[in-house]
């Protein structure tokens, strides 16, 4: 249920009171300026948290990307022929089981200037906590070191009490846009930080009840637009650079890279060959299957 699923203890103090909403139109960033993506450590954590909320006071779009251990629950047959609510389970099943890794938000002002932040984790160990071996791979190949971030990293705790009670980017009062790419399993691991590591609700609905209380009704994925634009090609970082899009500065093959990407396609949608069509996508969580 979801009266099962509370906010962590407050760390932090001071919420930020919700902006001047208005609905004059965000201007399109110029695509060969490439975002900012800025890396938290330990050490630079409560800089960078401050930066970010400074930010956020003008947020209109928030893109979330996580990176997380792979899977190690899946399905007993074809996952294809599975309804939304029999995926659940094994997305809530990994969720609840594995760490995340690192949380890319990026955010972009009223004004259309975009900021990303990648918070690197420190939870995770590899010889004791479950994980698949082939996406550690995967991801040490982009360069994602598990065993810097042990050393080096923010805890998922001290993320979620920030992100939560701080940053004044969760709570569906703040009106925001939120974006991914295939963001289920993204979503999912941003509640389970901002909720301090509670397990996911049992049933779909329960969790779909969870994304709007945290989040608010605005919540998109950036897959599913495309895949209805028969033109685009298929991958998040084609489909930026078929767009014009250049790689973000500092991380260009992380986290906060692909909420960058994530951020910049919808955008790009919403300007253009969905333009007066993006609503119909509101709410619609895709990826269920990974």
């Amino acid at each position: 249920m979801f009266s099962m699923f509370p906010p962590p203890p407050a760390s932090f103090h001071g919420r930020v009171p919700p902006p001047q909403t208005t609905d004059h139109p965000v201007p399109m960033p110029a695509p060969h300026v490439p975002v900012l993506v800025h890396p938290v450590w330990a050490w630079s954590f409560h800089q960078e948290a401050a930066r970010l909320r400074h930010f956020a006071e003008g947020a209109r779009y928030v893109a979330v990307n996580v990176h997380y251990p792979g899977l190690v629950h899946h399905p007993g047959k074809d996952q294809d022929a599975l309804t939304d609510e029999k995926r659940y389970p094994i997305l809530k099943a990994n969720v609840d089981a594995l760490k995340p890794l690192q949380v890319g938000i990026a955010v972009c002002d009223r004004d259309g200037k975009t900021e990303a932040w990648e918070f690197n984790l420190r939870d995770f160990r590899r010889h004791s906590d479950p994980h698949d071996a082939n996406s550690l791979a995967y991801l040490a190949g982009r360069g994602l070191d598990v065993d810097t971030f042990a050393n080096h990293g923010v805890d998922a705790w001290s993320l979620g009490a920030m992100l939560l009670h701080y940053s004044g980017l969760i709570g569906p009062w703040r009106g925001l846009s939120w974006v991914t790419y295939t963001c289920a399993y993204h979503v999912a691991y941003l509640l389970k930080i901002v909720t301090g590591g509670c397990p996911l609700p049992n049933d779909l609905a329960g969790f779909v009840g969870a994304v709007r209380h945290f989040l608010g009704d605005q919540v998109y994925d950036v897959a599913g637009m495309a895949a209805e634009c028969p033109k685009l090609p298929v991958g998040l970082e084609r489909i930026a650079a078929h767009l014009g899009f250049h790689p973000p500065w500092n991380s260009p093959r992380l986290a906060a890279a692909a909420g960058v990407r994530a951020l910049q396609v919808f955008r790009s949608l919403e300007d253009g060959e969905l333009r007066g069509k993006v609503s119909r996508y509101r709410g619609l969580l895709q990826g269920l299957h990974h």
